[in-house]
């Protein structure tokens, strides 16, 4: 059996981390809805100096079949390759704070081995708490704000921010059994789910990214530079709403939703959400109605 610390490497730099930061933390491969993770990622390395710290053995972790590495081939021969990257980063964000961030991919295997290796980093670096988003496909219309569901064992934060409290069962994913490990151990731990329009979970969706950064931000006292992805979000919502008015189909389904939710008149301005009481359309129905929306979305990208 691989020893949890037998997962990861010590990279130049570790031994210079300061104790007592927040991590955070965003791994792809389960759902992304509205390219959210993708986004927040491109941010941070966009926006801070970030350097790796410690990074976990692909062939201990990863299913190369099903995630195969990129390689460059150069006229006669395979100039570079870049195998997939899932390790911990020493990130300083706009006020020079420094914080550490999870990044990359949900591991394939060892999922047990895989959290106790973060724990013992995490008690290594006597990290402060632990914050994680994560983003679903939702049957919430674009006109409300993005939704978020809230878990972990911060109940101020969930109390004050959680939007849909669900007693289900759901599918797994490595954070979430992370979460679970750091509850059992105490530590500060905080998972945000944000709740994408499901007709737009295909598409990059730059609110969602935003309320990302905002709950990470409200949790940690991290400041994230948001001007670009506002700028972003603005330009995203006008052309939607150009192709809403072009489509009546699309016009029916997000009156159809927002039938389905209650309204909170004289209440706080973020309406609370509700399962929806109208019968909603089917996978096939939403796919049909917006073919066209979101192939003139991809062809709108492109150009």
């Amino acid at each position: 059996m691989t020893h949890s610390k037998n997962l990861f490497e010590y990279l130049d730099g570790f031994e210079d981390v300061p104790t007592g930061l927040h991590l955070i933390a965003g791994l792809t491969g389960f759902t992304d809805a509205g390219s959210t993770l993708n986004q927040v990622a491109d941010h941070i390395f966009a926006n801070f100096e970030s350097k790796l710290i410690a990074q976990f053995k692909n062939d201990e972790l990863l299913d190369y079949r099903s995630r195969r590495p990129v390689m460059f081939f150069e006229r006669d021969h395979i100039e570079h390759y870049e195998p997939a990257v899932l390790g911990i980063y020493l990130v300083f964000d706009e006020v020079n704070q420094p914080f550490l961030y999870l990044h990359g991919y949900e591991p394939d295997f060892k999922w047990e081995a895989f959290a106790d290796a973060v724990t013992a980093l995490i008690q290594q670096l006597e990290v402060e708490d632990f914050t994680w988003v994560h983003s679903i496909p939702f049957p919430i219309p674009h006109t409300r704000d993005v939704g978020v569901t809230v878990s972990g064992n911060r109940l101020d934060i969930i109390d004050a921010v959680s939007e849909w409290k669900p007693q289900t069962q759901v599918p797994g994913n490595v954070l979430h059994l992370l979460e679970y490990r750091l509850s059992e151990i105490g530590l500060p731990t905080i998972g945000y789910v944000m709740l994408v329009p499901h007709y737009l979970s295909e598409s990059e969706y730059p609110q969602a990214a935003l309320k990302a950064l905002e709950q990470i931000s409200s949790a940690t006292g991290l400041v994230f530079p948001t001007d670009s992805i506002r700028e972003d979000s603005a330009e995203f919502a006008t052309k939607l709403e150009g192709q809403l008015a072009k489509n009546d189909d699309l016009q029916k389904l997000v009156a159809n939703l927002e039938q389905g939710y209650a309204t909170n008149a004289g209440g706080p301005s973020r309406a609370p959400i509700a399962k929806p009481s109208s019968k909603m359309p089917t996978a096939e129905e939403i796919a049909a109605e917006l073919e066209d929306f979101l192939a003139i979305r991809r062809r709108n990208s492109a150009e």
